[in-house]
């Protein structure tokens, strides 16, 4: 019998087991956002736009003084560009769909944490928070369902998504081999005992022989 272990593998999100078809738009707007974002991080306009959001960012602070506003902006340009080549190569090979994914989850979970420290987050003239102010609270709180579409891809594409379809199949098998027995103690309800290999999967079991 071939281990659970053995099982479990990576998979490109849209093509794994159910009707996925739909994870190609998560897929190809991710990489249209992190392509045109990516680009733009190469210019002296959005290296100045995006310093606040560095400067107080508990995580990326470290950035300004090491590569400078303009350097930070070059490396996270490198980091967002790289995430959509691997989006890209993840439409064909699974091993780059789990990296895409997982890097773009990283991305967004960072920029969510720019609610901690960024200035203007709350709106003060509504109160302060929970109310946003359009710009950067609202513009920050996007990231959240861009957030959700990269976990999607993480989960469908991973090893679990994997593992939950081979504990299916066992499941079927462990069945089948219960029924008859069920079956000889309720004889008078007729039913006609199913036998393992109609509903084994191939490569989970060598045989469905008793």
């Amino acid at each position: 019998m071939t281990t659970l272990t053995n099982q479990i593998r990576l998979q490109i999100a849209e093509k794994s087991a159910g009707s996925l078809n739909f994870l190609t738009l998560l897929r190809w707007a991710l990489v249209i956002i992190f392509l045109w974002f990516g680009g733009m991080k190469f210019t002296e306009y959005e290296a100045a736009a995006i310093a606040p959001f560095i400067e107080h960012s508990p995580i990326m602070s470290w950035l300004h003084a090491l590569f400078g506003v303009q350097g930070a902006s070059y490396v996270i340009g490198v980091i967002e560009l790289s995430t959509a080549a691997a989006l890209i190569l993840g439409a064909f090979q699974p091993i780059f769909s789990a990296l895409g994914a997982a890097m773009s989850a990283a991305t967004y979970l960072i920029t969510l944490t720019f609610f901690l420290g960024t200035p203007g987050v709350a709106e003060a003239t509504a109160g302060g928070f929970p109310a946003i102010s359009a710009a950067p609270g609202q513009f920050l709180l996007k990231d959240l369902v861009l957030l959700a579409a990269s976990l999607s891809l993480c989960i469908c594409g991973g090893p679990v998504a994997q593992r939950s379809e081979v504990m299916r199949w066992k499941f079927l098998v462990y069945r089948s081999h219960l029924r008859p027995r069920a079956c000889r103690r309720e004889a008078s309800i007729g039913c006609r005992p199913t036998t393992a290999r109609k509903h084994a999967a191939p490569g989970l079991i060598g045989s469905a022989e008793p």
